[in-house]
């Protein structure tokens, strides 16, 4: 297994076919990338006429009768904003539920463009309605057209190049085998196993990888199957990138590559859709959310579950990079599973004792202690990154420290200490500035025991 120094130096804020038959997953290697950026070239087309979408009108119908009651001043454009559509499809189901003598129509406000209020025999539909799903947001798309689009789009992405991984990785001080894994996990899409101890940057190499995936993604606002709804788009995991025009089906959005982190809070359950009595619709679980960017588990181990029953639960989605979900009808279905999981662990392969997990493994990276020579440049570049003019004396003196008390150093211990450092200066405002004085106060508060004072070394610094 390879090795590598890694460490922030910067602050980072972090298809079910109609006939049920499961179709079977394409071959990873089946399509070759052809495009620098695929959501350029997959951009799904303005529907024009109903008969176009990939939904059951009589499902759209519904969504909009429950859409109607949402504005005051109800019109065709009004309904048409809230479900994605255009103004013909929207006229088009409005006049559908007129003639079903749910709604009325108002008046005139433009072309194709109607005032509706709701009639009492369409409180009563949508009554009945709700009680089966709740949902009332954009107009979902079928799961074989989610399908097929995120599996293009991902697996005819390109390389990532030199450039893009460099500076997805500045902040951090990586071997060139790191960065050559690195590469190797964003051009194939396949997991990797990153473990170490703690504190030497194995979330942080997790959640740069993110940046340096070539291109965006168009995923859609939900997934409509058998008249139940999953909800896709997530404002907390998914960031939208304004397309160059509007001539599009504005029931896809176009994101950045999602980043998806999920620690000691991941259960089993969690993996799988989420089904309320309140909402009455489907939430994605956060591992299809990540599809098409970065999935990290974080801490595996720490979970509400154990490792192997988590890992177990990898096993096929690894695989196959599918997953399979059940309603609460009971029916299975098939998920794309198009997402770079990242499993950042202080666990060895030992502790988990799982081959079959291990052999389906895409890749392998150790995150170790630092070097001398590599803590020495991280401390200097990070208190360079806040301004301050380090001495490389106090670099010795804090290395000469580990090595008396017998500590290990971490690559996360400059930007903690250099941050303690600045807070001291603050509560006793006096200029920000690194001293041997500071740094022995901070390096007692930071690992909990006295250490020497610098100007006495037999006396205990209090």
């Amino acid at each position: 297994m390879g090795t590598v120094d890694v460490q922030h130096t910067e602050e980072m804020t972090v298809g079910l076919e109609s006939d049920n038959a499961i179709a079977p997953a394409i071959p990873t290697d089946s399509i070759a990338p052809l495009f620098t950026n695929p959501a350029d070239w997959f951009v799904p087309p303005f529907p024009e006429k109903l008969e176009d979408l990939d939904v059951n009108p009589g499902f759209l119908a519904d969504l909009a009768l429950k859409v109607v009651p949402l504005d005051v001043d109800c019109t065709t454009f009004s309904i048409a904003s809230r479900l994605r559509l255009g103004m013909l499809i929207t006229e088009a189901l409005l006049q559908r539920l007129c003639h079903e003598k749910f709604i009325e129509a108002k008046g005139v406000v433009g072309l194709h463009n109607h005032r509706y209020a709701m009639l009492d025999h369409g409180w009563e539909a949508l009554r009945r309605l709700t009680t089966s799903c709740s949902y009332a947001g954009p107009a979902p798309v079928s799961l074989k057209a989610y399908t097929e689009m995120i599996t293009q789009q991902v697996r005819n992405r390109p390389p990532s190049s030199h450039e893009a991984l460099e500076q997805a990785m500045s902040s951090l001080i990586l071997s060139d085998y790191a960065k050559e894994i690195l590469g190797l996990v964003i051009g194939s899409g396949r997991s990797l196993f990153l473990t170490g101890p703690s504190g030497n940057g194995k979330t942080a190499t997790a959640r740069a990888l993110v940046n340096a995936i070539p291109g965006e993604v168009w995923i859609p606002y939900a997934i409509e199957v058998d008249g139940q709804v999953i909800r896709m788009f997530d404002s907390h995991n998914h960031v939208p990138v304004p397309h160059s025009n509007d001539d599009y089906d504005r029931r896809w959005v176009r994101i950045s590559p999602p980043l998806v982190v999920a620690g000691g809070e991941l259960t089993l359950q969690s993996l799988d859709l989420s089904f309320t009595e309140t909402q009455r619709f489907y939430e994605a679980p956060l591992h299809i959310k990540s599809n098409g960017g970065v999935l990290v588990v974080d801490d595996l181990g720490r979970q509400r579950c154990s490792a192997t029953e988590l890992l177990n639960r990898w096993i096929v989605p690894l695989e196959y990079r599918v997953d399979y979900l059940t309603l609460s009808t009971g029916k299975k279905i098939q998920m794309p599973f198009e997402a770079i999981v990242v499993f950042a662990t202080n666990l060895t392969e030992s502790d988990l004792e799982d081959e079959a997990f291990m052999r389906r493994m895409g890749y392998r990276l150790n995150a170790e202690a630092p070097s001398p020579e590599t803590f020495t440049e991280i401390f200097l570049r990070y208190a360079r990154s806040r301004g301050l003019v380090p001495e490389e004396s106090m670099v010795t003196y804090l290395l000469e420290k580990y090595q008396t008390e017998g500590r290990v150093a971490k690559s996360c211990d400059p930007r903690d200490l250099i941050d303690r450092a600045i807070d001291r200066c603050r509560l006793h405002k006096i200029p920000i500035k690194l001293t041997l004085e500071g740094l022995e106060v901070v390096w007692n508060g930071y690992f909990g025991c006295p250490g020497t004072d610098p100007k006495h070394p037999t006396k205990a610094q209090v």
